[in-house]
């Protein structure tokens, strides 16, 4: 079973790959960073994927939007997500085309070998993996969270951002991509909330305000 493993710790990486080929993985590629973990998946094509939410250049979700990508291309590619936290807007994303074949596990949370190996085969055969406190955070989403919930990771990161008062070009300079990448993202968050054009209303503010009575406690 071909394997592509994405983490940017050493050591974990180099641990993860021992034991995945200890259990009769083949580990054909074991990488650092997004823009590896993207080419790995290209030209690989494993029987699974297991990756980290965050990696460099940014720290941000380029693991999760390498598998994203992969799994576009070809559909119900395995992949088992490898995280500190729980992420909702990417398991959320992750579980939305409702092919399965996808697991989300907490590294803290991964008590010994049998269980991350089982949830690597369980994943990789089209079944799913998923961390008990992963599922109760999402069902513990009440519904006033349900149109934030419908903005992709990236999206939810240039609104936390405006929120915070950046400009469209300071945005765009945080996150390392264009303006116009900006503002493509900026207009899909206006869609996905509902935010029509009018001349009476701002549609950024509006936005801000949907984000700020979402993370009301």
């Amino acid at each position: 079973m071909r394997v592509v493993l994405a983490e940017d710790l050493y050591l974990l990486r180099d641990g993860l790959t021992l034991l995945l080929e200890a259990n009769g993985f083949d580990v054909v590629a074991a990488v650092s960073t997004g823009p590896e973990l993207v080419k790995a998946l290209d030209e690989q094509n494993p029987d699974v994927a297991i990756v980290d939410v965050r990696l460099p250049p940014t720290f941000t979700d380029e693991g999760l939007q390498a598998a994203l990508e992969a799994r576009r291309k070809v559909p119900g590619l395995p992949v088992l997500v490898l995280s500190q936290h729980v992420e909702q807007l990417y398991a959320r994303e992750l579980l939305a085309d409702g092919a399965g074949a996808i697991g989300y596990l907490l590294k803290d949370r991964v008590l010994n070998s049998d269980q991350f190996i089982d949830a690597v085969r369980r994943v990789a055969q089209g079944g799913t993996a998923m961390d008990p406190e992963v599922i109760s955070k999402l069902l513990a989403s009440n519904a006033r969270h349900e149109p934030l919930a419908e903005l992709s990771p990236r999206e939810r990161e240039v609104l936390e951002l405006m929120a915070s008062g950046k400009s469209n070009a300071a945005i765009a300079a945080q996150l390392f991509v264009s303006e116009g990448a900006v503002g493509k993202h900026t207009a899909n968050i206006f869609s996905k909330l509902r935010l029509v054009p009018s001349d009476d209303t701002n549609r950024r503010v509006l936005a801000v305000l949907a984000y700020l009575n979402s993370t009301e406690t």
